[in-house]
């Protein structure tokens, strides 16, 4: 049974959604489940940190898109959305070239905030990083 809120489209989240930052780095969304979600980062200069390895906020921006995309697919947006309220990460393995991937999917929905695990792998399949966020849904100002 599929929790989002009314049936994703892939096209519509990579034009609409990846925006800024996100698309200046190369975030893409690849693949839609019925209870999560996928998408890459390419690691290259753009994502290094000066050692030559992916840079952890890198991972961390990739993490956040993902749960804060899929809380907002999760509940009648605009009518409320999904903000980050907290993210944590743990770095496990370096990634110096290729593409990681992240994949997402809810711990919790409630009414009132959302928590959301996103384990990213690099391109041999290896976790990289693990990392939870929490989402607050609010009314929109």
């Amino acid at each position: 049974m599929s929790i989002w809120f009314k049936p994703p489209d892939l096209e519509r989240i990579n034009r609409d959604l990846i925006v800024g930052f996100t698309q200046l780095v190369g975030i893409r969304f690849i693949e839609i489940g019925d209870d999560y979600l996928v998408a890459t980062l390419p690691v290259n200069a753009s994502t290094h940190q000066p050692a030559g390895i992916l840079h952890g906020g890198a991972s961390v921006t990739l993490a956040e898109t993902v749960g804060s995309v899929g809380a907002n697919l999760c509940v009648d947006f605009p009518r409320v959305q999904c903000v980050g309220q907290e993210i944590n990460a743990n770095h496990l393995r370096p990634v110096r070239d290729g593409l990681v991937t992240a994949r997402g999917a809810p711990v919790h929905i409630g009414g009132r905030s959302q928590v959301w695990q996103i384990d990213v792998r690099d391109s041999a399949g290896k976790l990289s990083c693990v990392s939870r966020i929490t989402m607050a849904t609010i009314a929109p100002r």
